[in-house]
């Protein structure tokens, strides 16, 4: 397979599994950070990525320089996911409450079954764990995703057309990866297929809780670590063919990959001078809109009690949200600062008390 960077028989490239790796974990994000800065020239948003792949090939020192990093990644990742899953049982009230409700799950999914972060086609899945929908074509996506317009709400809220809102409600990202895998499907790396397999029986492959978004995350970091090191022993990751000439050959396309938070659909349009002159995003923080605004919902009604709301009320709201990891700012092209306010009304509806948190 050509994926514009070298060919890897896997179907999957260095470069996509570097977004995912590191993020959330001590010494994790430092190696990530540091990744993404061998490649894309700097740690934060790198700009190696050009039209037709990317700026420069990787060189046998930096290559090096990563590999040399692995093992302690691995160890890292590894010691974190064993510590979190034995205290996961002392978060019991927390998980029951954290956005545990029966929804569908959408992700993309290799042909073979396996998890991708892109080439892929859609699979959603139900609550339970069954098929709905597979090897959706990504390119298609505005005649099975809709899109609605709340008023007391910046995002989008889209929904699976076949089922109508709200009952067409979905999640996206790390949980929902793992909860359109099948049982018999697999990620693709031994540590990783061994945490897939302990996944599933959290709750027998009906996993709800938005609480698990964090397990989810911890095992496809143990993925993209020991992919990182196959990749990395690759033959033919220091191929000097690392770009294609590219030129508008069209006048519209769809993208679509699984970034860090979920599913990424870019629906562009252009002249035919390549300029660009309309654009349709859904992001993974979109995608999850409905599912925020029931999780926080259900975490006020279990954690909010009385006539004030205290710091450990907001604390555990706020946890509520950031499970999914949201990514406001770009979800909604807002300006300047977003802050998290948190208001209790009485049943007729008027305020009784108010906190803010600036983000």
């Amino acid at each position: 397979m050509n994926t514009g960077l070298v060919k890897v028989p896997m179907g999957i490239t260095l470069r996509e599994i570097v977004f995912d790796v590191g993020g959330g974990i001590p010494g994790g994000r430092q190696f990530g950070q540091r990744v993404m800065e061998r490649l894309g020239g700097k740690r934060i948003h790198p700009a190696g990525v050009v039209p037709g792949g990317i700026s420069e090939p990787l060189s046998g020192l930096d290559r090096d320089a990563i590999l040399a990093g692995v093992s302690e990644a691995l160890r890292i990742t590894e010691r974190t996911l064993e510590w979190f899953k034995s205290i996961t049982e002392k978060f019991r009230e927390e998980i029951v409450s954290f956005g545990t409700f029966p929804t569908l799950f959408l992700g993309i999914v290799k042909k073979d079954g396996g998890l991708t972060f892109y080439d892929g086609g859609i699979r959603i899945v139900n609550a339970q764990g069954d098929v709905v929908a597979n090897a959706l074509d990504p390119a298609g996506c505005q005649q099975y995703i809709g899109e609605k317009v709340e008023r007391w709400s910046h995002l989008k809220s889209p929904y699976y057309m076949s089922t109508g809102p709200p009952d067409g409600i979905y999640r996206v990202g790390p949980l929902a990866r793992l909860k359109v895998l099948k049982v018999a499907d697999r990620c693709g790396t031994a540590r990783a297929d061994q945490e897939l397999a302990e996944f599933h029986e959290l709750q027998r492959t009906a996993v709800l809780s938005s609480f698990h978004y964090h397990h989810a995350r911890l095992s496809e970091m143990l993925y993209c670590v020991e992919l990182l090191e196959q990749l990395l022993n690759h033959p033919e990751i220091l191929s000097k063919h690392v770009r294609a000439i590219a030129r508008p050959n069209a006048p519209k396309g769809v993208g679509c990959c699984e970034a860090p938070r979920g599913t990424l659909i870019h629906h562009y349009k252009i002249d035919e001078q390549g300029l660009m002159r309309w654009a349709n995003l859904t992001i993974a923080t979109g995608h999850n809109s409905m599912a925020m605004n029931r999780s926080i919902l259900q975490g006020a009604k279990h954690f909010v009690r009385g006539e004030r709301i205290t710091t450990g009320m907001l604390n555990r709201v706020e946890a509520v949200i950031r499970a999914y990891d949201p990514c406001l700012s770009c979800a909604t092209h807002a300006w300047g600062e977003m802050p998290l306010v948190l208001q209790l009304l009485n049943p007729s509806g008027d305020l009784v008390h108010e906190v803010r948190r600036p983000c």
